[in-house]
C-alpha cells in the first residue's frame, strides 16, 4: 500500500498563517509515502513568497513531487515572464519543474502546464505528451500517475475550455499507457470523478483528482487537501479540511475505486460521503477503514 499526500494552491502571500502548523502536524501524523503538491505555491511569485513555500515545503516529509502553477511565473515583471519564468521556482523549490518518482508501487510524473503568454491558462505539449509514453508505455503493475496544475478532466458543467490546452490530444496516449490517477488543482474546489465520463475511450477510465485550495482565496468550500490510498486494485480518496474558525484539518468525505476490465470505477457504496472522524483520526484507522472493510 501507498499514502500519497496531494497539496495544492497554497499561495503564499494569500496564505492564512494559523493553518501551517496544524496542516503540518496532520501530514506528519498520516506518515504519507510522498507528498504531492500541485502548484501554485505563490500568489505573485515574489522571492519572499517562494522563501515561504520552500521553509514550508523542507518541513514536510519526503520524497516530494512538485510542480508549478500559474501564479508561480512573474505576472508584472514582463522581462521575467517571457525570459525566464521559472527563475524563483527552480531556484527555492526545484530545479527540475517535471519531477518523476518510481518505487516498487508507484510512479508519478510531474507535468509543468504553465506557459508565460496564457497568463491563467495552461497547456501540455508534444513533448510532454512524448514524456508519459517514455515513462509509462512499458510500466507494468505499478499505478500510474500524471500530476498538473491545470486540469485534464473536470465535472461535466465545466466546459472544455476550462480544461488544460491539448487536453484531448494528451488523453489518447494517457489512455494508451494506462494511467490511473490524474491529480491537478487551479480552480480552488476539491473534486473526484473518472475520465470515462467526458473522454469515453474504450477499455480505459482513470481517476482525476482536483484538490482545493490553502489559502484565503476560498471558492465555496474552506482549506483542504486530499489523501490518496493506492492498494493495488482499489484506490481510496479522501478529503481533508478545515471548519469556520477552527484552522485544524480533519477528514471530510472519501470515495473509493477498483479498477475494472473498463478501467477504474466508484464503488457502489461510495459517493463522496462524509467520514466519521472518530473513528478516522489515526492513519491506522484511515488505512484499515478503507482497504479492508
Amino acid at each position: 500500500m501507498r499514502t500519497l499526500v496531494h497539496l495544492s494552491d497554497l499561495h503564499f502571500g494569500r496564505l492564512d498563517p494559523a493553518i501551517l502548523r496544524p496542516l503540518r502536524r496532520c501530514v506528519e501524523e498520516i506518515e504519507p509515502d510522498a507528498v504531492i503538491v500541485s502548484g501554485d505555491l505563490t500568489q505573485r511569485a515574489r522571492v519572499i513568497e517562494f522563501e515561504q513555500a520552500r521553509d514550508f515545503l523542507a518541513s514536510l516529509p519526503g520524497p516530494q513531487i512538485v510542480v508549478p502553477g500559474n501564479h508561480d511565473v512573474p505576472f508584472h515583471n514582463l522581462y521575467a515572464r517571457m525570459r525566464v519564468p521559472l527563475r524563483s521556482f527552480r531556484s527555492f523549490i526545484s530545479e527540475d519543474p517535471e519531477p518523476y518518482f518510481e518505487d516498487s508501487e508507484v510512479a508519478i510524473l510531474g507535468l509543468n502546464t504553465t506557459r508565460a503568454r496564457l497568463l491563467k491558462n495552461g497547456r501540455v505539449n508534444l513533448h510532454q505528451i512524448a514524456r508519459i509514453e517514455e515513462h509509462f508505455c512499458e510500466l507494468q503493475r505499478l499505478v500510474k500517475t500524471v500530476v498538473t496544475h491545470h486540469p485534464f478532466d473536470l465535472p461535466e458543467e465545466y466546459g472544455r475550455r476550462k480544461l488544460v490546452g491539448g487536453a484531448h490530444k494528451a488523453m489518447a496516449k494517457i489512455a494508451g499507457c494506462g494511467i490511473d490517477l490524474l491529480l491537478a488543482g487551479h480552480y480552488h474546489v476539491s473534486h473526484i470523478g473518472h475520465t470515462a465520463t467526458r473522454y469515453q475511450i474504450p477499455g480505459h477510465s482513470a481517476i482525476f483528482v482536483q484538490a482545493g485550495t490553502l489559502s484565503k482565496r476560498f471558492r465555496g468550500e474552506p482549506n483542504s487537501f486530499n489523501v490518496i490510498l493506492v492498494d493495488g486494485e482499489r484506490i481510496a480518496v479522501r478529503r481533508y479540511s478545515t471548519e469556520t474558525d477552527d484552522p485544524a484539518f480533519y477528514p471530510r468525505a472519501e470515495e473509493t475505486f477498483s479498477r475494472t476490465a473498463e478501467g477504474w470505477a466508484a464503488d457502489n457504496d461510495s459517493t463522496w460521503k462524509r467520514v466519521p472522524y472518530k473513528a478516522l483520526t489515526r492513519h491506522n484507522s484511515l488505512k484499515r477503514t478503507n482497504m479492508d472493510r
